[in-house]
């Protein structure tokens, strides 16, 4: 390959993808994604494009799963391209590609943040029956931290960036340019 090359002309197949997504992460954009996804050829290179300001990050997971399911049951290329914005649950589904296999183009951020929770817990009852209600709410807590670093550690993971740094940034909302994020190796390169 030539230097003068431009990144797309070394990946031509980003030109072309067979999933596209646009919009907030949830049941919907899931609904899209398994229509297109079994629309789209049975072999050869799979390309994913992805632009979201974020959803939910248990429907993201549930996206990476099945692809991860069709990669290692098939052996396919599996390739994303992020577009213009890749936030939130948007990076929880990247981590579900191997750095490699993924690609932003220019112009394009993403935004790594903690997951969130709002929940209002309600006493009311025998005060023995309490400590179970509390218990409960602090386990789903605690799982809701493990799940977020799980994936921290897949979306690091082959990158040049510390799963304790992406920990220390991630309270703040983390937004990384295109570039920057290539220079992390976070992504193969910038379309």
């Amino acid at each position: 390959m030539s230097d003068t090359q431009s990144p797309l002309q070394r990946y031509p197949l980003l030109a072309t993808p067979h999933v596209r997504l646009q919009g907030t992460v949830d049941d919907t954009l899931y609904q899209r994604f398994r229509e297109q996804l079994l629309a789209a050829p049975a072999d050869g290179p799979l390309v994913v494009t992805l632009s979201t300001l974020g959803g939910d990050p248990e429907v993201a997971r549930l996206m990476a799963d099945e692809l991860r399911l069709l990669r290692e049951g098939t052996g396919r290329e599996l390739l994303f391209l992020g577009k213009v914005a890749v936030y939130s649950a948007g990076a929880t589904f990247m981590s579900g590609f191997p750095v490699d296999k993924r690609f932003l183009t220019r112009g394009t951020r993403l935004m790594l943040h903690e997951r969130q929770m709002q929940s209002t817990l309600q006493l009311s009852g025998p005060l023995r029956a309490l400590p179970a209600v509390l218990k409960a709410k602090l386990a789903e807590i605690e799982h809701s931290i493990a799940i977020e670093e799980e994936g921290f550690r897949a979306l690091v993971t082959g990158s040049r960036v510390d799963f304790e740094e992406l920990r220390r940034r991630a309270p703040y909302n983390w937004y990384i340019e295109a570039e920057e994020a290539r220079d992390l190796g976070l992504v193969l390169d910038v379309i």
